[in-house]
């Protein structure tokens, strides 16, 4: 029935009229035009005075009730239905990895009641992604099915052991799906526990569903999945969209990466440094002449991470009251946003250096996130300083709270957390930082 696969009430009704089910084939009179097209099915909760049709030119449309003077079936379709197809026989492709923890990218989407369906095998994702029978063998498992925004520091740790396996197993690269709104946290988190990853680790997902037209699903993961085979680097990165073109991804380095727009499918930027390398169908074109490249060494992961560190951003009315109950809940460390060069309102000073005596740490960052940090300038910088605040470069403030929480679980004393902190791990501070804008 219509009603089963969406539509229902005016839409239900004409229909239901026309003895039309999904699949269906329909002539749809509106006005003095008829559109030909095939029935698709609707959200369960999707309005009830719109039909939609595929056209022969692969584009679906929308058409509102009130405006179709007649509904017409032609040809009697089939019901769509997801099969999965066999996994290619092709031993001679290198084998990777996909992880997937939540979000739509490598996804099927229930059109009765719009529930996202992630594929769990490597049949359904070579079912979603044909293309990837041309690419690689691929080992796929769900670690998680996490909304990005629910993710925590245990989830990171999970997801990190999870890596360490299966670049045990020698694959040539692990891609990690996820959703995008945290995928900064978790690309920084995951290059400070796999430092050393002899494979390159790809964070990939998409801005829009794949049931979209506009979606960067298709492409984000393809490309992906050919940078993992093709490329000489290793390390973790974010795979999205360069522009807002459907031809180009960018790679992007775990600790230098943000998020910067809701919905672009070129949200991502990497910040104060280049993109390390570019990938179009053309082939992968590699900007960046640091980045680490494959090896055989073993990997060690160091999966833990102290989940009491805040991130705080000042702003010139922050009261000491608001900072000391900050300070106040059980937190073992504190990264700031500072303004400009790493600064806040001077009567807050005493709190912080109350709370740094207290064998706490406290680290400063720019909320201006291009440019670095230097308290040595102005007066409220020195007087930080003195207070034993730790300056962090050009850190991403996103990225120090992670650096910090991964430094608190892997040192024992707050000498040992200041040198990790002012020690470059993974890229997440840079000798000299590229003009604002640059990509």
């Amino acid at each position: 029935m219509p009603g089963q696969s969406g539509y229902r009430g005016p839409s239900g009704k004409l229909l239901a009229g026309a003895g039309a089910d999904v699949g269906d084939v329909l002539d749809v009179r509106v006005g003095s035009s008829t559109l030909r097209g095939t029935l698709v099915p609707r959200y369960e909760h999707a309005d009830d005075h719109h039909i939609v049709l595929k056209l022969k030119n692969g584009y679906n449309i929308g058409i509102e009730t009130g405006k179709i003077t007649n509904v017409a079936k032609v040809e009697k379709g089939e019901r769509p239905a997801f099969r999965a197809l066999p996994p290619p026989k092709r031993p001679d492709l290198p084998e990777i990895s996909i992880l997937g923890t939540g979000g739509t990218i490598a996804s099927r989407v229930d059109y009765r009641t719009g529930a996202v369906h992630p594929a769990t095998t490597a049949e359904e994702l070579y079912s979603l992604f044909p293309e990837l029978s041309d690419v690689a063998r691929v080992r796929t498992e769900i670690v998680l099915s996490v909304y990005s925004e629910n993710l925590e520091p245990s989830h990171w740790e999970t997801i990190a052991l999870k890596v360490a396996q299966e670049v045990d197993r020698g694959v040539r690269g692990v891609l990690v799906t996820m959703g995008t709104d945290t995928m900064g946290y978790t690309a920084a988190a995951l290059s400070f526990a796999l430092r050393g990853v002899p494979v390159p680790v790809l964070i990939v997902g998409s801005q829009r569903s794949s049931d979209r037209p506009s979606s960067d699903a298709f492409l984000n993961l393809i490309g992906a999945a050919t940078i993992a085979v093709r490329c000489d680097f290793s390390g973790v990165y974010v795979v999205m969209h360069a522009d807002s073109s459907d031809d180009r991804l960018a790679v992007h380095r775990g600790t230098r990466v943000r998020k910067n727009h809701t919905s672009a499918r070129d949200a991502f930027q990497s910040i104060g440094v280049e993109p390390v390398a570019y990938w179009s169908r053309e082939g992968l074109e590699v900007v960046s002449k640091d980045t680490p490249q494959r090896t055989r060494d073993k990997l060690v992961p160091k999966a833990k991470f102290e989940p009491r560190v805040a991130l705080l951003e000042f702003y010139p009315s922050m009261s000491q009251e608001h900072l000391k109950a900050v300070l106040g809940t059980g937190i073992k460390g504190l990264v700031l946003e500072g303004t400009g060069l790493g600064h806040v309102n001077s009567k807050n000073i005493p709190v912080i250096e109350k709370f740094v005596k207290e064998g706490r740490t406290v680290c400063m960052t720019s909320q201006t996130l291009w440019g670095r940090v230097d308290m040595n300038v102005y007066d409220t910088g020195r007087d930080l300083l003195r207070a034993g605040v730790i300056p962090l470069e050009d850190m991403l403030p996103e990225t120090a709270l992670v650096k910090l929480m991964w430094a608190l679980a892997n040192t024992s004393s707050p000498d040992e957390t200041k040198k990790a902190m002012l020690t470059d791990v993974a890229g997440e501070t840079t000798k000299r930082t590229i003009p604002r804008g640059s990509r």
